[in-house]
């Protein structure tokens, strides 16, 4: 029987935890927010049964990896050049790269600037649309105001001390949220009040999510707080400063887009062409899956069809 092993590989100037199983082509799966290695608990056997070498780390500022202190450690070029250093580590010259959330900007990036090193991509829930004209946070305050979430989490130490209250309730509250079984979220956060508003106690867990699960993350942000995972998000326009080398490039790895009809992600600049198979930005998309009545957390949601999807998609290339 195949089993989940772990540890810490000296990654440029950090030291990552990383969890792996098999051996065979390297496939590298990146988390998002607010989440962990552990996201991926579903796919790293079922794909290393499938014959490939499954690694999944934990990203900067996340669980057992190393969590610089600056906000502007946390860019786009750190956690691309975090995802090369890694397959070098690991003794590799390419690998496929997977990303849920925020994991599937790094995956995007890291196929859009190495496509040298990323011989595929495969993004669940995050699409990708060529780099805006304008930085981000302005667009994004002029078409959903200073309470939406992405501009609340700008404020020093405001959401830093909100989600570190109650690790816990953070993260059951996050991950039925923004579920298909918590659809709709509304992300802007309401006048005087937080995060956690926007999501509402659940009155249970859903299925595919147990206390054991919780216990995982929950040990993890207890430890870490939630500052440093935050700062990814404080650097949105530094990354679009960063990335005007890449002005209307496009992704040219062979790609693989997965989503739920309940993740707002999709529904951001990219998804509905990536769903429609016209995209300009990603003309080697070899399919794109849309999963009835899933919600933001993709592989947790529904692990078998994305294993399946996977599979097919590993084994094509």
């Amino acid at each position: 029987m195949i089993e989940i092993t772990h540890r810490h590989l000296q990654v440029g100037d950090i030291r990552m935890h990383v969890a792996e199983a098999g051996s065979g082509p390297l496939v590298i799966l990146l988390h998002g927010f607010p989440e962990s290695w552990y996201s991926w608990r579903h796919q790293l056997v079922a794909l290393a049964e499938a014959g490939y070498h499954v690694v999944a780390p934990d990203q900067r500022g996340y669980g057992g990896t190393d969590r610089p202190d600056a906000v502007e450690d946390y860019t786009i070029l750190h956690t691309v050049g975090d995802v090369i250093g890694l397959i070098g580590a690991l003794g590799e010259e390419q690998a496929v790269v997977a990303g849920h959330d925020w994991g599937s900007g790094v995956a995007w990036h890291s196929a859009l600037m190495r496509p040298d090193r990323v011989r595929a991509v495969i993004a669940l829930g995050g699409p990708y649309a060529v780099r805006p004209a304008t930085a981000p946070l302005s667009t994004m305050r002029t078409q959903a105001g200073d309470n939406f979430y992405i501009a609340y989490f700008q404020r020093p130490g405001v959401a830093d001390r909100e989600l570190a209250r109650d690790p816990r309730a953070t993260i059951r509250r996050a991950l039925h949220g923004a579920s298909g079984e918590g659809y709709p979220w509304n992300p802007i956060v309401p006048p005087g009040g937080g995060l956690l508003d926007t999501w509402r106690e659940p009155d249970r867990l859903p299925d595919w999510l147990t206390e054991e699960d919780l216990d995982v993350y929950t040990t993890d942000f207890e430890r870490t707080g939630f500052t440093t995972a935050l700062n990814w998000f404080r650097n949105l326009d530094r990354n679009w400063a960063l990335t005007s080398p890449w002005q209307h490039a496009a992704i040219l790895p062979p790609a693989l887009y997965i989503t739920g009809d309940r993740d707002s992600a999709a529904a951001l600049p990219g998804g509905a062409e990536l769903i429609s198979g016209t995209s300009a930005a990603v003309p080697n998309l070899r399919r794109a899956v849309v999963l009835p009545g899933c919600g933001h957390w993709t592989q947790q949601e529904r692990p078998a069809e994305v294993n399946e999807a996977f599979t097919r998609f590993l084994n094509s290339l």
